[in-house]
């Protein structure tokens, strides 16, 4: 499938142990095989980007798929255990940056955060299906193919979880680890009212009052101005507590929020492509973790059981006090919980899907 060779933005966080800090990179969209259009190295030895394109394998990688063997994430001979991670923004249509270095997950392991169409330092796209998560999961593949990458590990956040779904679907073989923080279940089809719950249970909290008022505010508000004052008075209801991080991540939003990638994150996707896609899942072989918090008053933790639920492979962990952001409320709970998975392909403080 092609994408008119836009070329889009990614920004690579090098391990602080024996990395090189932080850069940018440039990658044509173009579904697979798409050309490399920016130069540099990503990764352990044989995980490069070259001017002339990636490499591709001879045969299919073929970790992860159901029946066979775990390979353990072996170190990059960098200082780094193991190989690069790809991060999905959500939003959707917010700009990367406010993933931050995820509590410092590049700690050990390189970090690649793309800017997803129309946000960051990415140009929009020629047509409107071009911001909708399946035609985000074929620029991650186009991503995949630049960076020369057999396999990888992918951590989604928020929306980005349904583009991650959609890549795990279509590519799973390219997968070794799946890491979901905080989804949504719009995918899978529900809607479940805990988040709902979460928030009545916190009225007590100095912020609360106003937070319902532009709750409730926005779903009648057309002005984007309007929407993003709104949203940053409810921001207290994504966190699991308000204090001066949580005020700083949360006063980012409004400037980092993309209308059109947002309005168009959905577009097309009608019923029989939802069904389509959720039946693939269960075929994902690769181990799955999906991190929830419970305090989480956007999307709860019961949507997360429900992804959980759609693969074979795949494990829940709830973060207590934590909301939506687990990276800014909790950073030394989450890195751990994340870079052990990483490393063991399993959660031992995990429980299975719903």
């Amino acid at each position: 499938m092609s994408y008119d060779g836009v070329e889009l933005s990614y920004r690579v966080l090098e391990g602080r142990v024996g990395g090189a800090g932080e850069r940018g990179g440039v990658a044509a969209a173009g579904g697979p095989g798409g050309r490399a259009a920016a130069g540099g190295s990503v990764g352990g030895p044989d995980e490069r980007v070259g001017p002339g394109g990636p490499e591709e394998p001879d045969e299919p990688d073929e970790r992860g798929r159901p029946g066979e063997p775990e390979e353990p994430d072996e170190p990059d001979g960098r200082g780094r255990p193991g190989g690069p991670l790809v991060c999905l923004a959500g939003g959707p249509g917010r700009d990367a940056a406010y993933l931050g270095d995820l509590g410092g997950l590049d700690t050990h392991r390189t970090l690649i955060i793309p800017d997803s169409r129309g946000t960051g330092a990415s140009p929009p796209s020629p047509e409107p299906w071009g911001y909708a998560f399946p035609a985000l999961a074929e620029d991650l593949e186009s991503l995949r193919a630049h960076l020369g990458l057999e396999s990888f590990a992918l951590l989604a956040h928020d929306a980005a979880c349904a583009t991650a779904q959609a890549y795990a679907a279509q590519y799973g073989h390219r997968l070794t680890r799946l890491v979901l923080v905080t989804p949504g279940s719009r995918l899978q089809g529900e809607l479940p009212d805990d988040a709902e719950e979460i928030f009545e249970s916190r009225a007590a909290e100095d912020w609360w009052t106003d937070a319902y008022v532009a709750v409730h505010t926005l779903p009648t508000t057309a002005d984007m101005a309007e929407v993003r004052s709104l949203l940053l008075r409810a921001a207290p209801m994504g966190y699991g507590r308000w204090d001066a991080p949580q005020r700083a991540h949360a006063a980012t939003e409004p400037d980092q929020l993309g209308p059109v990638p947002r309005a168009g994150f959905w577009q097309g996707v009608d019923d029989p492509a939802r069904h389509a896609l959720l039946s693939r899942l269960p075929e994902v072989g690769c181990p799955v973790l999906v991190i929830t918090g419970d305090r989480d008053a956007l999307t709860g933790m019961r949507a997360g059981e429900l992804v959980a639920s759609s693969f074979r492979t795949a494990a829940i962990r709830t973060l207590h006090g934590v909301g939506h952001y687990p990276w800014v409320d909790e950073p030394d709970l989450f890195r751990p919980v994340v870079e052990s998975f990483l490393q063991r392909g399993h959660d031992p403080e995990a429980r299975g899907g719903a």
